[in-house]
């Protein structure tokens, strides 16, 4: 099976759109949503790779922005368009993150690069995914990158659900060093920071913020699910006040790279 076949058989019976629902996938959603609201400035465009079913590129263009897209999957762009309303300035077409050649360069301000790097297993592949975002965008736009990384899974996964011994019976982890290692079939590639800033020195651009995007929230699915409002909204208050904090983003799932086109 190639790399795309895994994805869709995974997607196709994966609830996407709702993830980010949840009260811990919330936390990444928001999160995300205010650092680039940061930097939205009238009359900008923009451009989300691999827009799944389109949660940031419909918020986006309910704001009032024009949002061109592109996604893998076809699954993903059927509910993509099922979640399009009447008067949104939003395109959506099939594309792969590493070859951008139907757009031209420096087409847009802020670049939206959420979920391929998840799914690029060789280093070349996620450096053409990079290469091209940024190619894509304006100089002095704004690239928003996400990556999943590996110590807070094997932490969740590995120890907290038990799947250790699985993991390294299938050669997915390192007993010496704990670096992680993914195949297609495994759906996700996992990271740690230091891969995330050697990837990005590669190209002419200033990173800007480092943020830990859901923090310790899917440490804690059950306490946040049964946490009261006020409470809740007190966790979101501080997770945006720690996000950046070097120290605590190890523990964080997800993890978005900010930074500027030189």
């Amino acid at each position: 099976m190639m790399t795309k076949e895994y994805l869709s058989a995974y997607y196709e019976n994966y609830d996407e759109d709702g993830r980010l629902t949840t009260r811990h996938g919330m936390v990444e959603y928001l999160t995300t949503m205010h650092y680039i609201e940061r930097y939205l400035q009238k009359g900008m465009r923009i451009l989300e790779i691999g827009a799944a079913t389109g949660r940031y590129s419909h918020a986006l263009a309910e704001k009032g922005y024009r949002v061109d897209a592109v996604e893998l999957l076809e699954h993903n762009i059927q509910l993509f368009r099922e979640n399009t309303k009447e008067g949104e300035q939003i395109t959506i077409i099939q594309g792969n993150a590493t070859d951008l050649s139907m757009f031209t360069a420096e087409s847009y301000d802020i670049t939206l690069l959420l979920g391929p790097m998840y799914h690029l297993f060789t280093k070349e592949d996620q450096w053409k995914a990079l290469s091209e975002a940024i190619r894509v965008t304006k100089k002095g736009g704004i690239i928003f990158a996400t990556y999943c990384m590996g110590d807070a899974s094997i932490l969740s996964y590995g120890f907290g659900k038990g799947m250790i011994w699985d993991i390294i019976e299938k050669c997915m982890l390192n007993t010496e060093t704990f670096e992680t290692f993914s195949n297609p079939w495994d759906i996700f590639e996992l990271y740690r920071k230091e891969e995330i800033d050697e990837l990005r020195s590669q190209f002419p651009v200033t990173q800007l913020h480092y943020v830990a995007t859901d923090g310790y929230a899917n440490h804690m699915r059950d306490t946040l699910a049964n946490m009261e409002e006020e409470r809740y909204n007190m966790f979101i208050r501080y997770h945006l006040a720690t996000c950046e904090r070097v120290d605590l983003s190890g523990y964080s799932h997800h993890t978005l790279d900010i930074f500027r086109k030189d």
